[in-house]
């Protein structure tokens, strides 16, 4: 399974992004778990939002309220509309998707808010 994010990019604080990221591949499991994961520099990577296949979500504290993540499951795909950025969201986001111990992630794609 091959997870391919896109989306990222350089932003003034207050505006919004929108990060995608589809599988691809041999899936033969189910994904119930798919989600976003970041990492800034010198700290480690962090659970930004998941989304399992029935609609059940969890967002890091943080983030809540500006951003929202959202799936579509014929598509396997996921999504993360962020809005409000501050400067404190930049860092490398990764997504992740699996079921159960399974879990597989992208390679990651850049965001970066200027103050």
């Amino acid at each position: 399974v091959q997870l391919q994010a896109s989306g990222g990019g350089l932003v003034q604080a207050g505006g919004s992004l929108r990060l995608s990221c589809t599988a691809s591949g041999s899936i033969f499991i189910s994904l119930n778990r798919m989600g976003w994961y970041r990492q800034a520099p010198g700290k480690e990577r962090e659970l930004v939002a998941t989304a399992t296949s029935g609609g059940i979500t969890n967002y890091a504290d943080s983030v809540k309220g500006r951003l929202t993540i959202s799936r579509d499951n014929a598509k396997h795909a996921v999504y993360l509309q962020m809005n409000s950025l501050k400067p404190e969201d930049t860092a490398v986001y990764y997504c992740n998707a699996g079921d159960g111990p399974i879990t597989y992630w992208g390679k990651g794609t850049q965001v970066t808010v200027s103050s």
